[in-house]
């Protein structure tokens, strides 16, 4: 996965690592915390609030979704936003401060982390010049990697496709993230990567959720994905949250990105669960005086059963209410048929959805044309009679008209007489 770096002007967003890098014309590296585009991020809502215990404790953000908690070792004051060379396994690495003070004891109890018995790898110092420059090239030869990984991958023709890449802040280390259906002896393939690249390698797998959190991306909610927002504990998604919301079981529409089944199916399933409990339950029509009558559709949330007495059809439905339905039961149980449906004429289908153009036809913008072409057409025509009645008066005035010493027409006459009373 290339990372993702914006840029505008001198100035260069990496939004895998939520930072702004900038080169200032003295040639100095400036590097600061960005929070707004950063997976996983985590809002410090007791910002400003002190304690003594655990407060050297901090979140130290790394590429895309990987955070690690740390301890303050160094004796230096360290706040959120300061780049920070931490331990690493072998070496060391950098990353960015994004959370301090109480916050933290509660992202703990969220991991379920006992900070009295969890041992927490140790801050050094805050990064100096060398230490950043260092960490950018390090940066630089990710995406480069991964291809070339990928290539030495398809080579040994491992079943496995290798996401991303990420290499420490001191240069000697990287992490191959990958993708397998079943389990791959990569273990040539390592020594491949050493030998071509001269690093130590970490080999991790992950799942096709946590590949599209590291990605990031836009849902069809137009929101960024659940995933690389906030998600970090994925559970298990069925059909069966699909069916008790009455959504349609296509395979297009309720695939993610990551190709599983969306997360955000199981956000409402509970909730559709507890109002279908309070829903009658139908094994076939309801009896009426003029004949029976099938559930065509039910509105699971409001509590409304919609009818039709064609089965299978969706035309000409009756809505009536869960209550309602209940006393139907009841009296068809006792032998009692209630009155027709159809005394009050068929539910009128309102949609309830308005957008922002108004509920108006897919081919509202058609009916307009033919209208306006129909303007057109009338307003030719009201041209073309105006038109012959204007070259109807003219050749009127020419033949009205006539030449000085000419002996034909009354207007010669009158013309004529005219001249002999003014004389």
């Amino acid at each position: 996965m290339e990372t993702t770096i914006k840029e505008k002007g001198t100035r260069q967003y990496d939004c895998s690592r939520g930072c702004e890098v900038e080169r200032t014309p003295m040639g100095e590296l400036k590097v600061r915390y960005n929070p707004r585009c950063c997976k996983l991020s985590s809002y410090n809502w007791m910002e400003g609030i002190h304690q003594n215990r655990y407060s050297d404790l901090f979140e130290v953000r790394f590429k895309n979704t990987r955070k690690i908690y740390f301890r303050n070792t160094s004796g230096q004051i360290i706040k959120q936003g300061d780049l920070v060379v931490v331990e690493a396994q072998n070496g060391h690495d950098l990353g960015i401060v994004t959370l301090e003070g109480p916050v933290v004891l509660e992202q703990l109890a969220r991991h379920r982390i006992d900070p009295d018995t969890y041992e927490f790898r140790r801050i050094y110092r805050k990064a100096k010049i060398l230490d950043i420059e260092r960490w950018q090239e390090a940066l630089a030869r990710e995406h480069k990697t991964m291809i070339r990984a990928r290539q030495l991958a398809a080579r040994l023709g491992l079943d496995m496709k290798i996401g991303d890449v990420e290499f420490q802040g001191d240069g000697t280390k990287a992490i191959f993230y990958y993708i397998a259906d079943e389990r791959v002896d990569f273990r040539q393939l390592i020594k491949d990567f050493a030998e071509e690249f001269h690093i130590r390698v970490e080999m991790k797998q992950i799942g096709a959720r946590q590949e599209a959190g590291l990605i990031g991306g836009i849902g069809v909610c137009g929101r960024a994905l659940c995933c690389s927002k906030y998600m970090s504990d994925f559970q298990s998604i069925t059909t069966q949250a699909a069916r008790c919301q009455d959504l349609s079981l296509n395979p297009q529409k309720l695939a993610g990105q990551c190709s599983k089944l969306k997360c955000c199916i199981n956000y409402e399933a509970s909730t559709y669960v507890d109002a279908q409990r309070q829903l009658p339950e139908l094994r076939g029509p309801i009896e009426l005086e003029d004949g029976p009558a099938w559930l065509m559709k039910t509105d699971i949330l409001r509590g409304i059963l919609y009818f039709s007495y064609e089965q299978g059809s969706l035309s000409n439905l009756y809505p009536l209410s869960a209550a309602r339905v209940r006393e139907i039961l009841a009296e068809n149980r006792k032998g009692i048929k209630p009155a027709s449906l159809q005394a009050n004429g068929p539910g009128v289908k309102q949609s309830e959805f308005i957008s922002a153009v108004g509920d108006d036809s897919i081919t509202r913008f058609d009916e307009q044309k033919k209208r306006k072409n129909g303007r057109k057409k009338n307003n030719q025509k009201n041209e073309a009679r105006g038109g012959g009645q204007r070259q109807g008066g003219r050749n009127n005035r020419n033949n009205n008209r006539r030449k000085p010493g000419s002996g034909n027409g009354g207007n010669g006459g009158n013309e004529n007489g005219k001249n002999d009373g003014q004389q």
